[in-house]
């Protein structure tokens, strides 16, 4: 099997209200690039650091509170300054002159996690949300690397990067695209492997469980976290009352024993969420779209924001080691739609955390009805997404004994004695239930 890579530089038609958007994008990349290569050269009075994973554990928290940044542009960012230093160190190993790492030009990585890439337009990640950009092509492309590769679907797009020309103010896109060369063979038993999805949803909540998989996994606790969260509010709000430097200190040292316990809650949340995705086979997680959360959910506030952003940043960051993609969908109706028969209606949310649909009658915990729903959503869109118009790869939901297509097929899993949505069961109560 050999990769064919090929780059083609797009011009982007970037709406005038969002180019300085993507400036400031570009500055706080750089920022995280610096900072990684300012840690991580420490030559020659020590070893410098090359580990990726390393940098990451040191500074992905700092470089997260710092900029305005995704979770997966701070990781570029830092990954970028990593092969940097990667490759001074082998020039010095050469014997050769070199210095710590710096990067001042103009450019910003993207992947597929930070970036939707289309064959006529782009959406990219800035620190004020996503901007949707066209592609400026030439009338008549034949022959030209757009044509070769950008309109060829043999080609998928692969981590590109975004650049900038000061004389034009132009930006452009140097996308990579790749096409792999199989034999026959392999393209006839690798195909159904190889584009194979199966989609985790994931519900979050502000009381009950944290989050709610479409496995029927209840993994944290959201009530405990609130609990917390208000002691930490009473003992803050009393010594502030206090007044003195000593209650000051004070106040620090609880705001950081509280960050790091919610930090170690998100990321054990994460971890449970990421172990049900891989003990599924899954090679998508479904989260519901954060966008306005606070206007959705009557019960939310600034904490349970910051808390749902940064568990699903540490899932994607996580997930992308595994292979696995993390997408939003847009929440609407997923709370109302019954998961087995799709009747919709509001009715059929009889209470907090209980679904009962009023025409199947089907009953179920309603976060985790939930959760299927959204991760029905994702495999709508993967599946409309392919080429083939003859069906193309399986695209089907994770359940607890087995998997659900968007046709209402379902299989169980090896070992599985169950028959279809009669065994899927949750694993366990939600808390508060």
């Amino acid at each position: 099997m050999e990769d064919v890579i090929r780059t083609v530089k797009i011009k982007l038609d970037v709406p005038d209200e969002r180019c300085d958007d993507l400036h400031q994008t570009k500055e706080q990349f750089l920022h995280c690039a610096n900072t990684t290569a300012a840690w991580a050269w420490r030559h020659p009075d020590e070893h410098c650091v090359t580990s990726k994973q390393q940098a990451e554990t040191a500074l992905y928290e700092r470089l997260r509170e710092e900029t305005a940044l995704t979770a997966n542009l701070v990781q570029k960012g830092i990954r970028r300054a990593i092969e940097a230093t990667k490759s001074g160190v082998a020039r010095l190993k050469k014997g050769e002159a070199t210095s710590q790492p710096h990067f001042d030009a103009w450019s910003v990585v993207y992947d597929k996690r930070s970036a939707t890439f289309s064959r006529d337009h782009v959406s990219l990640s800035t620190v004020n949300g996503r901007v949707e950009c066209e592609y400026v092509l030439p009338d008549d492309p034949v022959g030209t690397p757009i044509d070769k590769y950008l309109r060829n679907e043999d080609y998928e797009f692969r981590m590109s990067t975004l650049q900038y020309d000061r004389p034009t103010e132009s930006f452009y896109l140097h996308a990579r695209m790749r096409r792999t060369e199989r034999d026959e063979f392999e393209r006839s038993t690798a195909a159904s492997d190889t584009k194979h999805r199966t989609v985790l949803g994931v519900d979050l909540n502000v009381d009950g469980s944290l989050a709610v998989t479409s496995t029927g996994s209840f993994i944290g606790n959201a009530d405990e976290m609130n609990h917390r969260r208000r002691e930490f509010e009473k003992t803050r709000g009393s010594m502030q009352q206090t007044g003195t430097r000593s209650a000051h200190l004070s106040i620090q040292s609880i705001d950081d024993r509280e960050h790091r316990w919610m930090r170690d809650e998100l990321h054990c949340a994460s971890n449970q969420i990421l172990d049900e995705a891989r003990d599924h086979g899954c090679t998508h997680i479904a989260f519901e779209d954060l966008t306005d959360i606070r206007d959705r959910l009557a019960r939310a506030k600034r904490f349970h924001v910051w808390a749902f952003r940064r568990l699903y940043e540490y899932v994607e960051y996580k997930a992308e080691l595994l292979n696995i993609e993390v997408e939003p969908v847009s929440p609407a109706y997923t709370s109302q739609r019954c998961s087995k028969c799709g009747f919709t209606h509001e009715r059929n949310r009889r209470s907090k955390h209980q679904f009962a649909c009023q025409k199947c009658e089907y009953e179920l915990n309603a976060d985790y009805n939930a959760s299927k729903n959204i991760a029905r959503k994702l495999l709508k869109r993967l599946r409309s997404g392919q080429m083939s118009s003859s069906g193309g790869a399986p695209c089907q939901c994770a359940l607890k004994s087995g998997t659900l297509n968007l046709n209402g097929e379902f299989i169980a899993s090896v070992g599985s004695t169950a028959e279809g949505e009669s065994t899927d069961k949750p694993t366990c109560e939600v808390v508060g239930d």
